[in-house]
């Protein structure tokens, strides 16, 4: 990693761990970044069905950071395995537990220590055996090859600084027949990487997303199938938020 990318990485994890800690000492909810903002239709906990906010503990509820519900795209079932890449306060890692059951499991990944303070403090509120937190980058996954069901991610793909990597490394955990049920910040292809950061930061979910021919080859350079890219909301001029989804080739794996 050169020294661009490096300090890069570093500013989304101080912005990250202040919007955990703000949390952590009773602020309101932020998105992209430490400085908090008012919850709207674009990001953040709106996005979250009322049923799904009242079964979580609030502090998880407040650290959502997303531009979108992964867990009401991914499909998830009983017993399924399922890997949240940047998994902030838990919000969709314990809803994914819920889903998945005492047979499956919810593993949360994140690279801010006190991001997975918070998430570990939710976890144990709500009483959530089926969790797992774990601490890492989504480039470099700290779990061992063809362990997983579904990947999902919420807004989180946009802020890294290896976006193959993180491709490969989803398609390498994913079991065959696997899957992806993504939320993320997308860019029109007539948009260039410059236009992006004219529309917002880096650490605003702006800056580095791909535009969705970007995404579509970079999904199929790591191997995956049947790739489906649907805008839902706008973000900024030219940006949406989008789902993405995508299927590692094999035999789906029965829930157990």
């Amino acid at each position: 990693m050169n020294e661009q990318t490096a300090d890069l990485r570093e500013i989304v994890r101080r912005r990250y761990a202040a919007s955990a800690l703000k949390v952590t000492e009773g602020g309101g909810p932020a998105c992209c970044g430490a400085e908090p903002v008012e919850v709207n239709d674009n990001f953040g906990v709106a996005l979250y069905t009322a049923a799904e906010r009242e079964a979580l503990p609030a502090e998880a509820v407040a650290a959502s950071l997303g531009c979108g519900n992964p867990t009401a795209v991914a499909d998830l079932h009983e017993g399924d395995r399922v890997l949240d890449l940047g998994s902030g306060g838990g919000i969709d890692v314990l809803l994914s537990a819920r889903r998945v059951g005492p047979t499956g499991k919810a593993y949360g990944l994140d690279m801010t220590e006190e991001m997975l303070a918070l998430a570990l403090a939710n976890q144990k509120q709500a009483g959530a055996t089926n969790v797992e937190f774990l601490k890492g980058t989504i480039e470099a996954i700290p779990l061992p090859a063809g362990t997983i069901d579904v990947v999902i991610s919420n807004c989180v793909i946009n802020l890294s600084v290896d976006k193959p990597a993180v491709f490969a490394e989803m398609f390498r955990v994913l079991t065959p027949g696997g899957r992806i049920g993504i939320s993320d910040v997308v860019s029109d292809d007539e948009l260039t990487p410059a236009q992006r950061a004219e529309r917002g930061d880096h650490v605003g979910c702006i800056a580095g997303a791909l535009s969705f021919s970007e995404y579509r080859d970079g999904l199929a350079a790591a191997g995956f199938i049947d790739i489906e890219l649907t805008a839902t909301h706008a973000a900024a001029d030219g940006m949406h938020s989008a789902i993405v989804r995508a299927v590692k080739e094999g035999p789906a794996r029965r829930p157990r």
